[in-house]
């Protein structure tokens, strides 16, 4: 019977921070940029959403516009887009429910005014 010899160790991962092989983190070689407005963005869709609806169109214009500057130039912005998608988001869902909101108030009125 014959043995095969075990196969030699793995190399160790190269250390935490160490740049890709090919020399770069994304296109053109240049470290990962975020956009400036990804984190306010966020959280101004979070708060339309808990407790301040009027933020919700200024997140949901914000978020478009960002969005659009990423897709205009890749090569600069190209992290932080998660944020700015969930940010966005949730703007639209806050414009809704401001949107509903006001709308309520406009029927209740409505009907006050009409019984009284």
């Amino acid at each position: 019977m014959s043995t095969t010899p075990p196969p030699p160790p793995a190399a160790p991962p190269p250390p935490y921070g160490t740049p890709p092989p090919g020399g770069g983190y994304g296109p053109g070689g240049a470290a990962p940029q975020e956009h400036p407005k990804g984190t306010q963005i966020l959280v101004f869709g979070i708060l339309s959403l808990v407790c301040c609806g009027l933020l919700g169109p200024v997140a949901w214009i914000m978020g478009n516009g960002a969005r659009k500057e990423m897709d205009a130039r890749p090569d600069v912005y190209w992290s932080n887009r998660g944020n700015i998608t969930a940010g966005w988001v949730c703007g639209i869902i806050g414009s809704v429910f401001l949107l509903l909101g006001v709308l309520y108030l406009v029927i209740v009125f409505a009907v006050l005014a009409g019984t009284g």
